[in-house]
């Protein structure tokens, strides 16, 4: 639990909440159309909801399939007939991106669909699931090519050097394209995801790049396999930064790029606040952070202004599904003796 005392220096105290005064919650978040909620508890909850489903990057993850699965057959035909490891360790990996790709652009539409009453956040969290396959596959991709990467170099083999090279640059320019065409789209964790593969398939295509030249020019084969292990300690390092992010998202974690003591504070310093307590921020999705907090207000007058402002400040840092309660600063509480207890029963 997270307490944050305002910027006045106020002291903040916890009391029972008096009959008469039953806890009220203001609820903001941006969904589209409006809906209403029914509670038992009690509460009070201002709801301004809208959903933005657009296209995403559906589309541009299908394109990116569809190219990517083509040129692995070519790549893996030519790499076996000219005997390089590098070309049909990049081809290999080519098939496993079309997997992820599709895997990645399933996710994509599955997270554009509205909630419903089973799923009230929606599905966007099928994007970090999705993110959190592929990284973990790449992992195996990566111990897969590096395990090949030393028995080649252990037993060499010939490699015929311009067919490599050939192909290579060809795979090398198609990778650009992916990738740009992914940077393009939005950017979650899913297509970030999705992104790491295909940039492992660009580097894949530099290194045989290089390799077929090498192998052309000087007839030294070793290099093949060599490459191929740097490209996998460089997509190795690139996979676990990934998967911290998604382990983060699924722990419900802070988001990297906030940090709750910042945003207790700012809360903590808006004119009528006293103090902020019960803290919670975490991840729905790529693009949608929530938060839920107490806040200890000086006059439950000021409360609407307070609310507005706290909006507004937390939209500032991203913060739309928001989940306010106002607790009053100081709360009169009568104690009754037992008799009138007993009568009031």
């Amino acid at each position: 639990m997270l307490e944050c005392a305002s910027m006045n220096g106020s002291q903040h105290s916890h009391a029972p909440q008096a009959a008469d005064q039953p806890a009220r919650h203001a609820h903001h978040d941006e969904h589209d159309p409006p809906h209403a909620h029914g509670h038992d508890e009690g509460h009070e909850h201002g709801h301004g909801h809208s959903h933005r489903h657009g296209a995403g990057s559906g589309p541009q993850l299908i394109w990116a399939l569809l190219l990517t699965l083509a040129f692995a057959a070519v790549e893996a035909l030519v790499g076996w007939w000219a005997g390089s490891l590098a070309l049909l360790g990049d081809a290999g990996h080519m098939v496993t991106d079309s997997a992820s790709l599709g895997l990645a652009a399933f996710a994509a539409v599955l997270a554009g669909r509205p909630p419903t009453r089973r799923h009230t956040y929606g599905y966007g969290r099928v994007e970090t699931l999705a993110a959190l396959f592929n990284v973990l596959f790449m992992v195996v991709v990566v111990v897969a090519i590096s395990v090949a990467a030393v028995g080649r170099i252990l037993a060499p083999a010939p490699v015929v050097g311009e067919a490599v090279t050939l192909v290579a640059a060809l795979g090398l320019a198609l990778n650009i394209g992916v990738a740009y065409l992914l940077m393009r789209g939005e950017q979650t964790m899913n297509t970030r995801g999705a992104l790491l593969h295909v940039l492992g398939d660009l580097f894949g295509s530099v290194a045989a790049l290089i390799s077929g030249a090498v192998v052309m020019w000087t007839g030294w084969t070793t290099v093949d396999p060599l490459l191929s292990l740097l490209i996998c300690a460089l997509m190795l390092v690139s996979s676990l930064r990934l998967l911290r992010e998604v382990v983060q998202a699924l722990m419900e974690g802070v988001p990297p790029s906030l940090s709750s003591e910042d945003v207790g504070r700012v809360l903590a310093g808006i004119p009528g606040v006293a103090s902020v307590h019960d803290l919670h921020i975490w991840t729905l999705s790529s693009q949608r952070v929530a938060l839920s907090a107490h806040l200890v207000v000086e006059a439950l007058e000021q409360w609407p202004e307070v609310l507005a402002t706290s909006r507004q400040v937390l939209a500032e840092r991203g913060i739309t599904h928001v989940t306010l309660q106002p607790e009053p600063l100081n709360t009169i509480i009568r104690w009754l003796p037992r008799a009138a207890q007993r009568e009031a029963v």
